[in-house]
């Protein structure tokens, strides 16, 4: 019987204040994590997973705010599927997102085309109520082209293509 190794997941999570600078922290945290899990500053996987955490985090804090309560995030690899699953969940559940439409007048409006760009990058997203608690869990499963993903089971090994 043969068996297939494949690496070790990943998974960074943690609070943080539902503020804009509670969003900030929050991407720029996910990008020093993904860097050190093989997926390099300046790609596209790493900036197509930043711009989802960015978008789900803005809007934990815009549509998902109550006071006194935080957001949580949750990143994880899965490279067996070579998935980077993104969830952002916040305390309010009478807010839920709604499937983005692609506006008439494109760029006409400052805002409500996150959910478009996070529709637009991630392989799938939907959300789902919150289990310990009220509020909801928005997600995102960004998959990497191709047969291959950037992490291999050496830990801090990255493969050819995607950085130094």
């Amino acid at each position: 019987m043969t068996t297939t190794q494949h690496p070790a997941a990943d998974t960074f999570e943690m609070r943080f204040t539902s503020t804009p600078r509670g969003a900030r922290l929050a991407r720029r945290l996910v990008a020093v994590r993904l860097d050190a899990w093989g997926i390099p500053y300046g790609t596209e996987p790493h900036d197509d997973i930043v711009l989802i955490v960015a978008e789900l985090t803005a809007n934990a804090v815009r549509h998902g705010h109550v006071p006194g309560r935080d957001f949580h995030l949750r990143v994880r690899t899965a490279p067996d599927s070579g998935t980077v699953r993104v969830e952002v969940t916040d305390p309010r559940l009478e807010r839920l997102p709604r499937r983005p439409a692609v506006p008439e007048s494109a760029g006409a409006e400052e805002t409500g085309r996150g959910l478009v760009l996070v529709a637009g990058l991630a392989a799938r997203w939907d959300w789902h109520p919150r289990p310990d608690g009220p509020g909801k869990t928005v997600w995102a499963e960004y998959r990497f082209p191709g047969p291959s993903v950037p992490w291999s089971a050496e830990r801090g090994t990255r493969l050819k293509g995607l950085g130094s």
